[in-house]
């Protein structure tokens, strides 16, 4: 942390505690670390609860995301040495090594005055209770609701029941003082639904071919669900990486594959080496996507796309691959907490969607560096352009962007396995229940290519 105290650099500046900055809560960089340093949280596992894959992916993904949002730390409890039930590589033998591994510390009891969340049996009083079923996952206050079945394999519900609860934790301590004392949850089968009467079934394929776009925040959120997946064999699964980017610090607070020890290298090398150890074949593309891409008859026909450009974005449907999700997330220390996925084809087309796309960033940054902290690192003698080029940054946080992929991906196995589909998701996790859908179309001979799982 020292480091990104005394570093401001853009590409070093810690996303999460960017918006302490923003907003005008911290008068300094050290104030506004201070304040993130503050914030904990504490995951409890019940007797037993460690010994289920969904589990255990429910927990790993909390402790992935709390870790680089809450930079006071993220303790586990419960018997941590059962064996690793989740096939992502760097893990270890044993759940608590997976747990270090990770960023978190295993700990026999909870601080007092720190947020609690829970996983299986014997929550506390006070916890917030983890649970998920099939497509379905979501939180609620200890006695305050009944926790679905739980199975071992039902895991994207898993990753995002535990993205929620992150999210709540995480909300509560920046002041919001409906999150943690709610209910909250969401179906990937139909979104739209009412979350707990919403199940999905329980067989379903998952897709072999993907192209993936953008290998920041989404595109390593995206890998991290799919990676969790139990495919029958991985091998099965193919993936073209793209983008042209390198690893820079910053990215250690938002994107869930990303170490301190990978800055500087591309972004396309380190995921296809964490993606080749899971098991699954790469290709890999490294320059700006301006949608003047031949798809060859091998290509994935499947384009999921996290990237932040509205220019790239109007391309999207240039190559006429079969389907292509996008997933965007709102920025700033307000709205980095929204959502919104596209599907095309659809009723408005990528080039409508952004094609006169034009965001003023600089006026907006202007704006931010006004706030006192900006005014602090000038009077140390930061210049004009060096303070615009950090007020430029976005706002991010890890869990928004693991709940965004998880849906994005499940939007992908629904159309694969015949079930409903969105062209359109908005929402924003300050209130889940005011998301709002639209329809997909039908898609003619959709057959991109599918693998099994366990």
């Amino acid at each position: 942390m020292n480091k990104m105290i005394t570093d401001t650099r853009p590409d070093t500046l810690h996303r999460g505690v960017k918006m302490a900055l923003d907003n005008g809560e911290a008068d300094s960089v050290e104030a506004a670390y201070a304040l993130f340093a503050s914030y904990r949280m504490t995951i409890g596992l019940g007797v037993r609860a460690g010994q289920s894959a969904a589990v255990q992916a429910a927990a790993l993904t909390m402790v992935n995301c709390g870790r680089r949002a809450l930079l006071g730390g993220v303790e586990v409890l419960g018997d941590l040495e059962t064996p690793v039930l989740v096939d992502l590589p760097g893990l270890g033998k044993t759940l608590r090594e997976a747990v270090v591994a990770l960023g978190g510390i295993p700990k026999a009891e909870p601080l007092p005055q720190t947020p609690l969340v829970w996983l299986g049996d014997g929550a506390p009083a006070t916890a917030l209770q983890v649970t998920f079923s099939d497509w379905r996952g979501g939180v609620f206050v200890v006695g305050e609701g009944e926790r679905l079945a739980e199975g071992a394999n039902d895991i994207p519900a898993a990753v995002l029941a535990g993205a929620l609860a992150v999210a709540e934790v995480f909300q509560r301590l920046r002041g919001n003082p409906m999150a943690g004392d709610r209910e909250v949850g969401l179906s990937l089968w139909d979104p739209g639904a009412p979350w707990r009467s919403a199940a999905g079934p329980a067989a379903w394929v998952a897709p072999s071919k993907l192209w993936v776009l953008g290998l920041g925040h989404l595109g390593q959120a995206f890998l991290w669900v799919l990676g969790l997946l139990p495919f029958d064999r991985p091998a099965d699964v193919e993936l073209t990486l793209q983008d042209f980017d390198r690893l820079a610090l910053a990215n250690d607070s938002t994107s869930v594959l990303t170490r301190a020890d990978m800055v500087g290298r591309l972004k396309t090398r380190e995921m296809a080496a964490w993606a080749e150890t899971r098991g699954f074949r790469t290709r890999l593309v490294e320059r700006r996507f301006a949608g003047d891409i031949t798809l060859a008859e091998d290509d994935p026909r499947i384009l999921f796309c996290g990237v932040d450009n509205a220019e790239a974005r109007a391309t999207l449907e240039d190559p006429h691959f079969d389907l292509v999700v996008d997933a965007g997330l709102g920025a700033g220390p307000r709205e980095y907490l929204a959502m919104r996925l596209h599907a095309f084809p659809g009723e408005v087309t990528a080039r409508a969607r952004w094609g006169e796309a034009s965001g003023d960033r600089t006026t907006e940054a202007k704006a931010v560096a006004r706030a006192a902290a900006y005014q602090d690192l000038a009077g140390r003698g930061l210049d004009d352009c060096g303070l615009l080029e950090i007020a430029s940054r976005t706002v991010g946080v890890p869990f928004v962007g693991v709940i965004a992929a998880t849906l994005a991906l499940m939007e992908i196995v629904r159309r694969l396995n015949h079930g409903p589909s969105l062209s359109v998701l908005d929402m924003t996790l300050r209130d889940v229940g005011a998301r709002q859908g639209v329809e997909g179309q039908a898609l003619k001979r959709f057959n991109p290519g599918y693998t099994g799982l366990r």
